[in-house]
């Protein structure tokens, strides 16, 4: 009767275990993974973001003086 009750008990406790593990496994590496995505696209996007920002500033920028010196330069002749 012992044999048959230690069994069980161990039958329940590893598919307890089994489950629980899986269960706590899947929620870590859920939460690592969102937290390294956000981590990563956080770094990228400021990379990115500064990149653009000083491409479109010095476009820009470049524009406008060329439209500003045309002009001045068409008034003055």
């Amino acid at each position: 009767m012992k044999s048959v009750k230690n069994q069980v008990e161990h039958q329940v406790w590893d598919q307890v275990g089994d489950q629980v593990g899986n269960q706590v496994w899947d929620q870590v590496v859920n939460q690592v993974w969102d937290q390294v995505r956000r981590q990563v696209w956080g770094q990228v996007w400021d990379q990115v973001g500064d990149q653009v920002r000083d491409q479109v500033v010095n476009q820009v920028g470049r524009q406008v003086r060329n439209q500003v010196a045309s002009q001045v330069y068409n008034e003055t002749s």
